[in-house]
């Protein structure tokens, strides 16, 4: 095996980074070169994400990851699930919606009235979000938009696009539509998609991780220093599919938390699990790299901590979580465990206002100070993410010894203990930059750095 160098283009859903992987025998280093914000935009026509700014900054990223390493074995791209850009050849039409965007609930009844949920869920496994983005499409098509547009894009094959010139949807990413066939070799339901009434141009080519999209336009190897012959990768793009990837499991009997603003909960498996049992608890089957697919449950996450904060500072701009988090930590009282996933704390908001009230409706305690608010909220995040552990491993038939939390809420070490507490089996903690190592090891393989299975990479 050689060494080498990859840059890794991870966007979430309230930052972004470019990060240069550089792999070799015993190798494996991740390196920063740029971090931004992502910020939505509100506007008088909904919430929207400033695409063309996260473009800049991966741009900026690029340039600067060119300055670092001369010659990168290749670029991939991540982010977040289920949002798209519209295209009418090689335009954008208008900014891509925010999945928060209130719109996407007109198209839930409109899909539902054509094909109910059961024989949804039959067909693509996903579990019941509201924002999923075949909800989101007929919300566009009641708008009258997509008789304008040609191509639909996810965000990472947006920005793969917007590199390469290549329009292409990758698999795992593109099983978050709703619009993909189960199993090993996923195609576009082209069934579904015609009984929805969605125009087929919409779906791109798909790829799989490790294949490659293309090579650098003229004009982005100008704005960035990077040779023009510079490949971009197919890998995990929606980066919770890049973060399994780089989940240390070790014992087979394991699950995992990938924990940011959402919560993403649940096992591996060879084969998705599509019982009315599974549909009933509102677990979903999405696409994995090698074919594996990832069975899990979507929790409200560390957004109901930074949406809070957030709430706060508007009157006390000095306030900051990891102050808090420490005093949450030396709450010795009871305090209220609300349901995390209740669709109230969705939208953006006043979070301790909406916690307030489900704890009055239920009759719990309402926090009496901001310690007791996030205590409360790690203590609910904790107990959602235990229940949905053990509903994953009951559901799949997979045992559960041991849990990994990676992510950026692998560093809260309270809520690490509360699941482990909760859970009843142990917690390891880390990788916090999973998705970016998952991003470094699909790429890595592709470019012949290093060789073999999940589990070889793992290792």
């Amino acid at each position: 095996m050689a060494n080498g160098t990859v840059a890794a283009v991870d966007l979430g859903a309230t930052s972004g980074r470019v990060m240069l992987g550089h792999v070799g025998p015993n190798e494996l280093r991740l390196e920063a070169v740029n971090r931004f914000a992502n910020t939505p935009v509100q506007t008088p026509g909904g919430l929207h994400w400033d695409a063309l700014g996260l473009y800049q900054s991966v741009l900026e990223g690029l340039a600067q990851a060119g300055r670092l390493q001369p010659g990168l074995a290749g670029i991939g791209i991540d982010s977040w699930a289920v949002d798209y850009g519209l295209l009418r050849g090689d335009r954008l039409l208008g900014t891509p919606f925010h999945y928060r965007d209130s719109r996407t609930a007109a198209g839930v009844a409109a899909v539902h009235e054509r094909v109910p949920f059961a024989e949804l869920y039959a067909e693509n496994g996903l579990q019941f979000l509201p924002f999923n983005t075949l909800y989101q499409l007929e919300a566009e098509h009641a708008d009258g938009l997509l008789e304008l547009a040609d191509r639909a894009l996810l965000v990472p094959d947006l920005i793969a696009f917007w590199l390469s010139g290549a329009q292409r949807a990758e698999s795992t990413n593109a099983s978050t539509t709703g619009l993909l066939t189960l199993g090993s070799e996923p195609r576009w339901n082209d069934s579904l998609i015609e009984r929805l009434g969605l125009p087929r141009r919409l779906f791109a080519p798909l790829v799989q991780p490790g294949e490659r999209i293309g090579t650098l336009l003229p004009q982005v190897a100008s704005a960035t220093g990077l040779p023009a012959s510079t490949p971009v990768i197919a890998v995990g793009s929606h980066d919770t599919a890049s973060a399994v990837v780089a989940v240390p499991m070790t014992d087979p009997d394991a699950a995992y938390i990938s924990c940011g603003t959402w919560g993403l909960v649940g096992v591996e498996l060879e084969r998705p699990v599509l019982t009315e049992a599974s549909r009933a608890a509102n677990f979903t089957n999405e696409g994995g790299v090698d074919g594996r697919v990832r069975f899990l449950h979507n929790v409200m996450g560390t957004w109901l901590l930074s949406e809070s904060v957030r709430s706060w500072q508007q009157d006390d701009p000095s306030v900051e979580l990891l102050p808090l988090v420490a005093a949450a930590e030396a709450v010795t009282g009871p305090v209220a465990v609300f349901d995390a996933n209740d669709p109230r704390f969705m939208e953006p908001g006043d979070m301790p206002a909406r916690i307030a009230a489900w704890c009055t409706e239920h009759g719990q305690p309402v926090p009496a100070s901001r310690a007791e608010y996030v205590r409360s909220i790690i203590e609910s995040l904790a107990e959602a993410f235990a229940r949905a552990v053990r509903a994953a491993s009951e559901l799949s038939g997979k045992t559960v010894r041991t849990i990994h939390i990676v992510g950026g809420g692998s560093q809260n070490a309270l809520l690490c203990q509360l699941t482990a507490d909760h859970a009843g089996v142990p917690v390891q903690a880390g990788p916090v930059e999973a998705t970016a190592l998952g991003n470094v090891l699909v790429q890595a393989r592709a470019a012949g750095l290093v060789s073999g299975d999940l589990e070889s990479l793992r290792a």
